[in-house]
């Protein structure tokens, strides 16, 4: 338990749980209505980085989630591997990126099948036959 909180709360992995605070905070703006998923998807397009389809809320909060857990994981694994001062600067240094990387694939992965539920074209709310009045 310990490993994990220093991990969460240690110089480099102090930036993720930063950024998964902000998530998470917006995720309960969200559940109050004081905002909307696709709050911020006029000033970003994703499909450069194969994260398309959804609004970019749900793929830099899935993002964001998975690098905090793989980095948490990596670096409480490396405090149980007993090696030299350098191997673990160098590993603890490299955590962040490494989960970083292994988390935008598995978001890329993950996105796909929630492109689905995220149609570009709003459905109308009647049918395209009726009119008012």
């Amino acid at each position: 338990m310990g490993a994990s909180v220093e991990a969460a709360t240690g110089l480099p992995g102090i930036v993720l749980t930063a950024a998964l605070a902000v998530a998470v905070c917006f995720w309960l703006l969200v559940a109050i209505g004081a905002a909307t998923v696709d709050t911020f998807d006029a000033d970003a397009d994703l499909d450069a980085w194969n994260m398309g389809g959804v609004p970019v809320t749900v793929a830099l909060s899935l993002l964001t989630a998975l690098a905090w857990i793989l980095h948490v994981a990596l670096t409480a694994l490396l405090a149980l591997v007993d090696t030299s001062g350098a191997t673990v600067v160098v590993g603890h240094l490299l955590a962040p990126c490494g989960a970083l990387l292994v988390a935008w694939r598995l978001t890329c992965r993950f996105v796909r099948p929630l492109r689905r539920l995220f149609p570009d074209d709003p459905v109308p709310s009647q049918p395209a036959g009726c009119a008012d009045g």
